[in-house]
């Protein structure tokens, strides 16, 4: 028996070859076509048009010509037999190695889902690696295993369930804070049923449920880790999305057990402008503290919007403190420091970055000037009135690209002469540029330290807010005039609104995170009178503590142990050694040594003469280490150290940009649950 033939597929039926491509005559679509190879057209045959799926080359009846050996040979002719066989049957008792059925691809491979084929070559789309191409998808799976194994495909195993695409669509629009809405457009639902087959889409009421039971189930694990903790400190984020829908997140920070830091979104209300007063935010502040079962353990509340909550302090019911957002303190601060002049020169600056970036024929020909000047390939970048950190971003990018721009603006080919006159920054404002940007950028720091989302920031206020006052705003000899005038404003705006001259200043908890910060415990910015308030007030908190945090734990014995030795460990006959114990008990006390090592002025004392770790150095960490040397001390570290320097999203974090903008795209019916769930993910 030999195998003489196979038919052509019937495939072709539908589809005509023009060149290295194949058109389906039903739908006029093109595929590639790879040397013979028909399974994208079974494949688009299945997926496109419902009449049955034509069978590949190696389904079809296959045609065998055998050589009966009958015992009567007289005849002496061969008698042709055809016999039409499964491609599962075997045609002898040995076997073939590959059996002819194994021929058949059942489907695709899942790493074309990560390479693309270039002529002979497949290159990844997740890092662009080029690997050649022989027919087979082994280096492609060899590659991903090693490179991407997050990403390794796995074609033994069925795919994703319509339940879990739908859950994949929910948190999808959870994670990007999509519109539920995008559920019903066209084009989502196009895409779905070419990727998924057969897959039910489903409606925004079925999403919305979805969203909602992730909402509880979030809520539900917030309650049981909120009630673990003796203190919380809220932030009250004031926000505005369009159209002129105005907004208050409410976040709640904490520190655990183990000394980490966390924060959690608690609840947002929409604030309705006809009714926006001081009563009614705290209102809703007390009914989210309410709500959550938190009552009592607040320690201070930090926000953006002094209007709004300007005379709460008034409010009976509010037992915490308040304290404005850093970064909206000092974006004050620099709003107060510009002059006329400044001013002038930041219109000046944005009106030439506008004329890069919206002339093509400018843009073009400063690339090439910065080729030519072997100048970084750099845009310019244009300053926002909402932010004012974004000015020292365009200041230093003109400064950089300062000999390029001038030399286009020069160039009449590309700028003509009226033009270049409107543009051109004079030599004296450049000089103002170049002098104003090292003062903006030092500011710039000082509110990204505080915006960092992961450290503890509150304790970090006032050393800044000092050494800015009294180093960095410093007006200097080589300073101009306006520059000058900048820092004095900026300085006098800073003393007010941080209330750096205040005699209640011990009393901010700020400046009480700072004490219990071991990198700032010196407080050396204050003066000596400040200093001993601080201290008197450390020693105020310390007494208050509840009374069962006075009693001695087996931690305080431990470390009694180590700050003072124990004496009846020193060898010595058993019956001197009970005999000194018990006279030594009854002349100096029972509670004599044990007193020494606990007593709350003993324990300010050895926390403040301790030595200062270094500024790189994370303060829970060093609590988390330390906590059982002063446990009064810690306990107090835990209330204060966990209020956030800054309102979330902080001004000038890259998450909280990029939060700020997406919650602008939700509708107010699901607001607060899409926040919620995004937050706390």
């Amino acid at each position: 028996m030999k195998r003489t033939g196979r038919r052509r597929s019937s495939v072709w039926d539908c589809f005509e070859q023009v060149g290295n491509f194949v058109r389906c005559m039903k739908c006029d679509a093109k595929l590639k076509y790879c040397g013979g190879a028909t399974s994208s057209m079974i494949n688009h045959m299945s997926r496109h048009h419902q009449s049955p799926t034509p069978l590949d080359e190696d389904e079809k009846p296959v045609i065998c010509t055998v050589q009966c050996m009958e015992e009567d040979r007289s005849v002496g002719s061969d008698i042709m037999q055809v016999a039409v066989m499964s491609p599962n049957m075997s045609l002898s008792s040995n076997p073939p190695e590959r059996d002819c059925g194994e021929r058949k691809r059942l489907k695709r491979s899942s790493v074309w889902d990560i390479f693309v084929k270039v002529d002979d070559e497949v290159h990844c789309t997740m890092c662009d690696t080029k690997l050649k191409y022989r027919s087979s998808t082994t280096s492609m799976m060899y590659h991903i295993k090693n490179k991407h194994p997050d990403t390794m495909p796995n074609d033994g195993v069925s795919l994703a369930t319509h339940t879990e695409v739908t859950e994949l669509i929910s948190r999808m629009i959870e994670k990007d804070m999509l519109p539920i809405s995008m559920v019903t457009g066209e084009g989502f639902r196009e895409l779905l049923a070419y990727t998924v087959h057969n897959y039910k889409m489903p409606s925004a009421g079925d999403i919305i449920r979805l969203i909602e039971g992730h909402f509880h189930e979030k809520a539900e694990e917030l309650v049981v880790q909120l009630g673990k903790v003796e203190k919380v400190a809220l932030t009250a984020d004031f926000w505005t999305a369009l159209p002129f829908q105005r907004y208050i997140t409410v976040f709640c920070s904490f520190i655990t057990e183990d000394w980490q830091g966390r924060s959690a979104v608690l609840h947002t209300h929409k604030i309705s402008d006809s009714h926006t007063t001081t009563d009614s935010v705290t209102e809703k502040l007390l009914k989210t503290v309410q709500a959550w079962g938190i009552a009592g353990k607040v320690t201070a509340c930090v926000h953006n919007n002094a209007q709004d909550i300007l005379s709460a302090h008034a409010c009976a019911h509010v037992t915490w403190d308040y304290a404005t957002c850093f970064a909206t303190t000092l974006q004050f601060a620099v709003s107060d420091g510009l002059c006329e002049d400044l001013v002038r020169i930041i219109a000046a600056a944005g009106k030439l970055v506008k004329h890069f970036n919206h002339s093509l024929l400018a843009s073009e020909a400063l690339e090439q000037k910065q080729v030519q000047m072997c100048l970084p390939q750099h845009k310019l970048i244009q300053s926002s009135k909402a932010r004012w950190d974004t000015i020292c971003d365009m200041f230093e990018r003109l400064l950089e690209q300062r000999w390029a721009i001038k030399a286009v603006l020069s160039d009449r080919t590309v700028t003509n002469r009226q033009e270049a006159q409107t543009l051109e920054i004079e030599d004296d404002c450049w000089q103002i540029i170049e002098n104003f940007t090292p003062v903006l950028a030092t500011l710039k720091w000082a509110t990204t330290v505080m915006s960092a989302e992961t450290e503890v920031s509150i304790s970090n206020i006032y050393p800044i807010t000092f050494s800015l006052i009294q180093t960095h705003l410093v007006p200097k000899e080589n300073d101009v005039e306006q520059v000058s005038e900048f820092k004095l404003k900026v300085q006098k705006s800073l003393r007010n609104h941080m209330e750096v001259d205040s005699n209640d200043l011990a009393s901010k908890p700020a400046l009480i995170a700072s004490m219990l910060d071991p990198r700032h415990k010196h407080l050396s910015f204050l003066t000596p009178t400040g200093r001993l308030a601080a201290k008197v007030k450390l020693h105020e908190l310390v007494s208050k503590l509840d009374v069962r945090n006075a009693t001695v734990s087996p931690k305080d014995e431990q470390q009694e142990t180590l700050i003072t030795p124990d004496i009846s460990q020193v060898a010595m006959p058993s019956q001197m050694k009970s005999d000194t114990k018990n006279t030594m008990m009854l002349l100096l006390g029972d509670n004599y040594s044990s007193s020494y090592a606990t007593d709350s002025e003993a324990q300010v004392d050895y926390y403040l003469r301790d030595i200062a770790p270094s500024l790189d150095i994370n303060p829970l960490d060093w609590w988390r280490v330390n906590g059982p040397r002063f446990p009064k001390l810690a306990t107090l570290a835990r209330h204060y150290l966990c209020v956030p320097g800054v309102a979330l999203p902080s001004l000038l974090s890259e998450a909280g940009q990029t939060f700020a903008t997406m919650r602008t795209r939700l509708s107010p019916e699901h607001v607060d649950m899409m926040i919620f769930v995004n937050r706390n993910a």
